[in-house]
Parts: structure tokens; C-alpha cells; sequence
């Protein structure tokens, strides 16, 4: 049995771990389009009206006569009932299975759902309840395939589904139309019916593997699972293929890939073949080599993401590692976790993290609190902290962790139904999670590149894509920046932070043209929308980006936009950073600054700025002082400038907001800012 597998596979490690007989997991999916596709709200009409649940079923699940079919005719089917009055039941959930709460009150909704009208669309999962476009060609919709699949084989005594034989059927349906949708050669469509979309097979190997899974633990639907069996082996020999496309280098959509290489190592324990687990070990290898930039994060598609590097990609990796020790993908998840070092800004009251997500890729991720609400995408990467306690910095501690799930389990009422309903959640959860205790954690922080150090000038390179990563940590800064080729248009390039040891995040840019820390011409282009011409010193020495102490010496660096129309020279000394601005029209100099609503904040003629609030004055200067802190931004003679508030908030307390410093000039421009 395949939970006796992954039991026997998780107690090689010293993990804490999940409820004896879950069934098997893997992680899922997200989108290789815009994160804005990534969830869909429940229906707002409520669930279709149900009809009795059946008091019998046969060995197989199913209803008495009902036998699983591929055929163009279908029976109506029985429809899945309601959950009795007051269900879910809080208390009724341990700690780590409170995530299939929220699953379980829409799991009626997504099952009735399932078409068994139309013949030509027979088991095509309608409502809009996972993935867009929501249509029938779309093999990522039925992904919730593994949903039902859990509650039907997985007995608990909150679960009434517990081998309901109208889930059987409408799975049965499902699975037929999930399976219809598969190419010649093994591969899913995701946005049009001819696609051999690489999403829809990575994460669906995967969905589909635990599936069959459960639908062995209940012995349930035998045709079915002889299918799904087939299904793996076709899709893992479409996905490990060399000569696939998708193994192009440097490889592009790592989350995907990894996805799918997860997915395959669960496969091949449930369907062994030395042929393709050859393959598989080496893709891994060659994942290694060629999905993970030499700046340590991994292409997506060919740059750094936040979010899909953290929450996604890295998971991955943890079940591949769950099931079988892989040191591989242990020292991947090293070497990551030294580069999310330097681009996770620690806020010093210890509320959280801001992110350098200016340089993000796809998504807009910004901020990650100190105590991550569930459900937690991130949860199965803490699988790696026994071996690699760096990533410790960035999870919620165990007993944050513990504190928040005994007050959901004290909240009133039933449990709430979930709104993002990606069935990744309750996919990781048969793995154990090893999140790290509060000593570990503050352990993981402080030993942090920028909180460690005093001093260090760093910049990591990507050759592949030529990419600059740029970090420098002063006595009284640390700041971050990126140059060269953006990897994808939503890149802000130029300055991306600036952070100091007690007033935290100062300045903080934007994924936007008008939040972005940048020159920007009359016609509204910043200078971070183009991929900028760098050269770095120190001092007036050629500097190539290796780890060193600068002492007193300034860092400089020297950058343009490819046409030259603005020119800025950028001077990082041990508490100021300089931009030295000429451009060949008239510009305006814009700066992003987090303030906070306790922060005093005086333009230097002595007019006020409130927090929260428009200002402006004809000044040569901006005075921010937090706590026993002073920013002051001071630019070269007097000129008009204004302080626009903005709805961006960060963390869970939404104290710290973004107020945009913008100062029109003629061409020519010199701003410092001065951290004491």
C-alpha cells in the first residue's frame, strides 16, 4: 500500500508526523500563466440541491449495477448528498487535517458539479471551481480528481463520504473525461484542445499518481485504475524524454518541471519500471544542473520569482526528498536557501518579511508575515529544514503553528468553506511537516547574510540570461538592485531596497511605472521598464560582483538605458546612497518609501506630511525620523516635490504603506539619502 510506503519513507527522517492513513500526496499546481489565475472563489448560488445518500455500495465504490464505462451513453448520476447540519465540525479535525475542513463544505458543489448531461462532455468538472478557462478541453480542471478521490477512500469520523457510492460515480465520470483529454504521446492540454501543455502534465502525473492511490486504499473503480496506470507511464514518457522541448537549456517553467518529476518518483512506486525511474534520476540531475540559475534561484521562466521560487518549485522538490532522501534536490533547496537569504528584508519588530519582489519574474508577492495564516502553501518545503536549518528563517515556527490551529479549532460555528479551492493544500498534507521550533527559527534569522555581517558588497551573476543581482550591506544600510537583461516585462530594474538594522524597510519598490524606484521621462517610461547597462567599481577599481568587505571604500556603479537618454551614477558609501541623475529632457526622480503611522515626517522647509495623506512643498529635502532613526533625502537645491499616498499596504497589520517621493527636475539631479 502506498501510504505504507510514504509512512515508511517519512519515518527515515526525524519529522513530526500526520495522521496515520492519509492517503498518499504530492504537490500541485499553479498556474504557468498570470498568479491571478491561480484561485477561483466558490460559487456565490450555493450548492445544487441533493438527493439522498445511498445506504449500500459494491466492493468497487459504486452503486449496485453501476459499472465504471467509456461508452458515448450515460445514466443520469446520483447526485452527492448535503453535509448534515453543522458540519464541518472543528473539533472533529486534528491540527494538520483542519485544511480538509474547508474542502469538505464545497466537496457536494465540485462533485454535482461533474456534467452527466451532455454525452460529448460526459465527466468534465463545470462550476468554475478550479483553473481557468474553465472548459471542457482544459485538463487542469479536473485536478480535483484527487479531492474526491481522498474523501471517498479516507475514513474519519467527520468525513460522511467515506466510500459514498454517488462520489464513486461521479468520480468515475471525471476520471473518464480527465483521461479522454490525454495526446497520443502522453501529454495534457491546458489553454486550447491541440496543446501538449507542460503544466497540465507535470501537475497532473502528479494528482493523477495520488489518485490512484487512494483508489487502491479503497479498492475502488479496478477498470479506472488500470487506466490511470497506462496514463502514468505515457505522461512520465512524454515528460522524462531528453529530447523533449521542454528540456531545453537553460530549462525555463522549473515549477512545472519539478512538478512533474515529483509526480513521476510517487508513479513509479505505485507503478514500477526501471526504464523510466533510470530516466528519472537522471532529469533530476539535469534539473539540477541546468533549472537553477548560478545566483542560486530557479528559472521561472527565466529569472527569479518569489513566489513560484518559495511556494511552489521548492515543495516540489520536498516530496521528491519525502520519498526518497534525494541529495540532489537537498543540495538544490541549499543552495536556494542561501540566495532567498539576501532578498527576504527582516523587519526588526519581528512582524515579518518584505520581499525584493521588484525583481520577481511573474508574480507580486510582497511581504510573507512572521506567522503564516493556513493554509500554508509553503508547508511540505519544511521537509527540508532538518537538513537545511537556513530555510528555517522563513517558515511559521511550530508553535505559532500550533497556537493558530488550537484558535481555529476554539472559532465558533462550523468551519468556513475554503475560496481558493487549488486541491494542492490537502494534497501535501499526507507528508509530515517539520517546521522549525522558535529557537530554530530566530537561530535561522540572525545567521542571515545582512543580519550576520556588518559589512559585504555581493553580486551574483546569471551569465545564461545576463542577469546582475546586486547587494551591499553598510554599518547603517543594506541595499539591493538589479541590471542587465529583465527576465520578463513586469521586471522593475535599478535600485530595488534599501533597509536599515532598526528602522527596517525604507524604501521599497514597486512592480509598477509609478511605483518602481526610478528616473521617469515626460512620457511616463521609468527607467527601470529597460534592461540597464551597468559597470561596477569600488572606489575608481573595476569590481566583478566577488564577495568581499569594501572597508571605506565607496561602491559605484555607473548605469544607463539602452539609448543613453538617462545616465545615473549610483554611490553607496557606509550610510548614504547617492543617485546622480542626467537625462536629456526634462525627468522627475521617484522613490517609494514604506512609512509607518507612528513616523515623523517633515519636508525640510518644515511643512508636515502626513501619513496616509497627499503632501508637497517647494523644498530641497524630505525628513523621516522612526524611533531613534533619521532618514533624511535631501536633493541638490530646491525644486517642487510631492508625497502621494498609495493603498499599498504590507503584513497583516497593513501598518507600513507606500508613499511615492516624486521631484520634477530639468534634466539634471542629485539625491542622497542619509541613514543616521
Amino acid at each position: 500500500m502506498v501510504n505504507d510506503r510514504l509512512a515508511s519513507a517519512l519515518s527515515r527522517r526525524t519529522l513530526l508526523t500526520a495522521g496515520a492513513g492519509v492517503g498518499a500526496a504530492a504537490l500541485a499546481v499553479i498556474s504557468s500563466r498570470a498568479f491571478s489565475d491561480m484561485s477561483t472563489t466558490a460559487r456565490p448560488d450555493g450548492l445544487p440541491a441533493a438527493r439522498g445518500m445511498s445506504a449500500t455500495a459494491e466492493p468497487d465504490g459504486l452503486p449496485a449495477g453501476h459499472e465504471s464505462s467509456t461508452t458515448a451513453e450515460h445514466d443520469r448520476l446520483p447526485l452527492l448528498a448535503p453535509l448534515p447540519a453543522g458540519a464541518p465540525d472543528r473539533n472533529l479535525f486534528t491540527p494538520l487535517e483542519q485544511r480538509f475542513a474547508g474542502y469538505l463544505a464545497l466537496l457536494p458543489g465540485i462533485t454535482n458539479d461533474i456534467e452527466d448531461r451532455d454525452p460529448a462532455n460526459y465527466g468534465f468538472m463545470t462550476g468554475g471551481w478550479w483553473r481557468k478557462p474553465a472548459a471542457p478541453y482544459n485538463a487542469r480542471v479536473q485536478e480535483h480528481v484527487y479531492t474526491l478521490s481522498w474523501f471517498h477512500a479516507n475514513q474519519r469520523s467527520w468525513n460522511p463520504y467515506h466510500r459514498d457510492p454517488a462520489l464513486a460515480g461521479r468520480l468515475d465520470a471525471a476520471l473518464q473525461h480527465y483521461l479522454g483529454l490525454q495526446h497520443d504521446d502522453g501529454s495534457w492540454p491546458e489553454y486550447n484542445p491541440n496543446e501538449h501543455s507542460l503544466a497540465a502534465t507535470g501537475f497532473g502525473l502528479g494528482y493523477l499518481a495520488k489518485t490512484l492511490a487512494n483508489l487502491r486504499q479503497s479498492k475502488a473503480l479496478p477498470p479506472r485504475q488500470r487506466e490511470i496506470e497506462a496514463a502514468l507511464r505515457n505522461g512520465m514518457s512524454w515528460l522524462l524524454n531528453p529530447k523533449n522541448g521542454i528540456w531545453r537549456t537553460p530549462i525555463n517553467w522549473t515549477n512545472q518541471v519539478s512538478a512533474g518529476l515529483a509526480g513521476s518518483t510517487l508513479a513509479l512506486q505505485l507503478t514500477p519500471d526501471a526504464a523510466l525511474h533510470t530516466q528519472l534520476a537522471e532529469r533530476i540531475d539535469f534539473l539540477a544542473e541546468h533549472g537553477q540559475s548560478r545566483a542560486g534561484f530557479f528559472y521561472d521562466p527565466t529569472g527569479m520569482d518569489i513566489n513560484y521560487n518559495f511556494e511552489v518549485m521548492l515543495p516540489e522538490l520536498a516530496e521528491i526528498y519525502a520519498l526518497t532522501s534525494n541529495r540532489t534536490v537537498r543540495d538544490m533547496a541549499r543552495k536556494f536557501a542561501d540566495w532567498f537569504g539576501y532578498n527576504l528584508l527582516r523587519e526588526p519588530d519581528g512582524s515579518g518579511w518584505l520581499t525584493y519582489y521588484a525583481m520577481s519574474a511573474r508574480t507580486s508577492v510582497a511581504y510573507y508575515d512572521n506567522v503564516v495564516p493556513e493554509p500554508d502553501r509553503t508547508n511540505l518545503a519544511s521537509m527540508f529544514i532538518p537538513d537545511v536549518p537556513a530555510l528555517g528563517a522563513f517558515f511559521t515556527s511550530r508553535e505559532d503553528r500550533a497556537a493558530a490551529r488550537a484558535a481555529w479549532a476554539a472559532g465558533p460555528g462550523p468551519a468556513p468553506a475554503k475560496q481558493d479551492t487549488s486541491p494542492r493544500i490537502i494534497a501535501h498534507t499526507a507528508y509530515a511537516e517539520a517546521l522549525p521550533t522558535a529557537a530554530e527559527k530566530e537561530k535561522a534569522i540572525q545567521a542571515l547574510p545582512y543580519l550576520r555581517l556588518p559589512e559585504f558588497a555581493e553580486l551574483r551573476r546569471d551569465s545564461a540570461f545576463n542577469q546582475d543581482y546586486l547587494y551591499i550591506r553598510r554599518p547603517a544600510l543594506y541595499f539591493g538592485a538589479f541590471f542587465g537583461t529583465r527576465p520578463t516585462s513586469t521586471v522593475r530594474s535599478g535600485p530595488g531596497f534599501l533597509w536599515h538594522p532598526k528602522a527596517g524597510t525604507i524604501v521599497h519598490a514597486q512592480k509598477t511605472d509609478t511605483g518602481c524606484w526610478a528616473t521617469v521621462l515626460p512620457n511616463g517610461n521609468p527607467d527601470g521598464r529597460s534592461n540597464l547597462v551597468a559597470e561596477y567599481l569600488i572606489g575608481d577599481r573595476g569590481w566583478q560582483g566577488q564577495h568581499l568587505s569594501p572597508g571605506s571604500a565607496p561602491l559605484v556603479v555607473r548605469y544607463r538605458i539602452p539609448d543613453s537618454r538617462i545616465t545615473t551614477k549610483l554611490t553607496i558609501t557606509r550610510s548614504t546612497v547617492v543617485r546622480s541623475v542626467q537625462v536629456t529632457s526634462a525627468a522627475t526622480e521617484q522613490i517609494p518609501l514604506v512609512l509607518q503611522p507612528e513616523d515623523i515626517v517633515t519636508f525640510a522647509n518644515g511643512k508636515p506630511a502626513a501619513y496616509g495623506q497627499n503632501s508637497s512643498a517647494q523644498t530641497d529635502g524630505l525628513i523621516i525620523r522612526r524611533n531613534d532613526t533619521t532618514i533624511t533625502v535631501a536633493w541638490d537645491r530646491t525644486r517642487p516635490a510631492t508625497l502621494f499616498t498609495s493603498s499599498r499596504t504590507y503584513l497583516r497589520d497593513a501598518r507600513r504603506r507606500i508613499h511615492v517621493l516624486r521631484i520634477p527636475h530639468d534634466g539634471r539631479i542629485v539625491v542622497e539619502i542619509t541613514l543616521s
